[in-house]
């Protein structure tokens, strides 16, 4: 299933011109050119530009600051967050980092700008020669491939002036293009077999990111996780989790709408039918993480879905999911994932919160 995989391991685009390095650094060959994807005007508005009224109050503000200061206390001096098997995967290292690059800070400049900078650290020092990005010897380490990538390129997008982020950072991509199953989609291993939508919006979100801060990605890689990803749909809107048969569920359909958005693809009859069916599933109710399997993880990716859907979804969305995690927030300042502990827990539900302040480049086209 999609988070014991992920955690197995860790438990989820503007043409570019590459940015000159100094003379004396290597420069990897750039990858084939691809469009970019614009937005239509009347596919309608995501809500990066479309606040909602009373989007944040107080009890926003004071969850968002504990959790923050929570996770931070949680860093250890290596840069990995908390105890146990899960602390040194460089796939949460890079969930918490990006929760404090939600509040604005890039590494080294901002209030935690030296935690975001001891986790960047902890993550380049576990990229492989293969580009492969993996700090703690499990199988299946594309789960947490794919958010380390997603942390550099949304590292390079924000400081383009590390020679050292941009190297891994293309070697990460070039990865991921290079593991493409023939379907089009990923799978735990970075080799190209088969497939599954958790592990594909892991890949097609850090390639958006990578391509928004300028790396060149094929188009032929993109049009296939968007062919791969429509395939998984069920007739219900849901999707499953592979593209032969499957029952539908919320946090596979959070993530193939998702998929679809950070493809570029913004106006297909897959995006509506897969927003109706989280709405009708999973809409939060005030039960929190003890009431959905894979909360944390479905919610990370539904959150991201309705925002960019904006208009109506958000609105809907937003305060209900605001105020059950406020409400489930433990006393200390954390989340705790059922299964999986509070560093896991925590980044996401803190990424999710932090989504009106609108910072990560990831949300902003």
């Amino acid at each position: 299933m999609i988070v014991a995989a992920l955690l197995s391991t860790a438990m989820v685009l503007a043409q570019g011109v590459d940015p000159p390095a100094p003379p004396t650094a290597p420069v990897p060959p750039p990858a084939p050119e691809a469009t970019e994807p614009v937005r239509p005007k009347d596919a309608g508005a995501s809500a990066q530009n479309a606040p909602i009224e009373r989007e944040t109050d107080e009890a926003w503000r004071d969850s968002v600051e504990r959790g923050l200061a929570w996770l931070a206390r949680a860093q250890n001096e290596d840069g990995s967050f908390g105890r146990g098997r899960m602390s040194e995967n460089a796939g949460i290292v890079s969930l918490c980092a990006l929760a404090f690059m939600a509040d604005g800070s890039v590494p080294g400049r901002g209030r935690y700008g030296t935690a975001v900078e001891r986790a960047l650290e902890y993550v380049l020092k576990h990229v492989t020669e293969s580009g492969l990005v993996t700090s703690d010897g499990t199988n299946g380490p594309m789960y947490g491939h794919g958010f380390a990538t997603l942390f550099l390129g949304e590292v390079y997008g924000m400081t383009p002036d590390d020679v050292r982020v941009r190297d891994a950072l293309v070697r990460a991509v070039r990865l991921i293009e290079n593991s493409q199953n023939g379907e089009g989609g990923w799978r735990y291993n970075p080799v190209p077999d088969d497939a599954d939508v958790s592990v594909t919006i892991c890949q097609v979100m850090a390639l958006r990111s990578a391509r928004n801060a300028g790396i060149r990605i094929p188009k032929e890689v993109v049009d296939g996780a968007v062919r791969y990803v429509r395939e998984c749909q069920n007739p219900d809107g849901g999707f499953r989790y592979m593209r032969t048969t499957g029952a539908s569920g919320w946090p596979r359909t959070a993530a193939g709408v998702a998929t679809l958005f950070y493809a570029g693809v913004y106006e297909d009859d897959s995006i509506p039918r897969g927003l109706g069916y989280i709405r009708r599933v999973a809409t939060p109710d005030g039960g929190g993480p003890n009431s959905q399997p894979y909360y944390f993880y479905g919610h990370y990716y539904a959150a991201q879905a309705m925002y960019l859907a904006g208009g109506e979804w958000w609105k809907d969305w937003w305060p209900r999911i605001r105020r059950e995690l406020i409400d489930h927030q433990r006393f200390d300042g954390s989340w705790t994932d059922p299964q999986w502990g509070q560093p896991l827990g925590t980044s996401m539900a803190l990424i999710v919160m932090q989504m009106p302040k609108r910072y990560l480049p990831i949300f902003q086209k």
